[in-house]
């Protein structure tokens, strides 16, 4: 199946590639042009027992790409999941504003 994960932080990294190695295709995608970048060499920005073993085995294969094209990731997938930071805020409620449209552009 082709999905998309939104985020490029621990949740949607590790998600995006645990898919990947269960047969999935998929992009991660991330606004910040220099984690893709990053990842797109090789550089694992977090620390998970295996994770830059999967995340290199994957690549390697085809399935797991990274990108900073959110509309083409979506149009290219049939499930997309979104895994942005919902801090709480000074009342406890959760910050959704980086899941706000204007945070996010069709080139990052």
């Amino acid at each position: 199946m082709k999905l998309c994960v939104v985020g490029t932080g621990y949740v949607g990294l590790v998600a995006g590639t645990c898919f990947a190695e269960s047969g999935n295709d998929v992009i991660c995608v991330d606004n910040q042009v220099a984690k893709i970048e990053s990842l797109r060499q090789g550089v694992v920005p977090i620390y998970e027992p295996g994770l830059e073993e999967l995340i290199r085995r994957n690549v390697a294969e085809g399935r797991l790409a990274f990108s900073t094209d959110l509309g083409d990731a979506v149009k290219k997938s049939v499930v997309c999941f979104i895994a942005v930071g919902t801090p709480s805020g000074d009342d406890g409620g959760a910050d959704l504003s980086a899941r706000s449209a204007g945070r996010w552009t069709a080139t990052g």
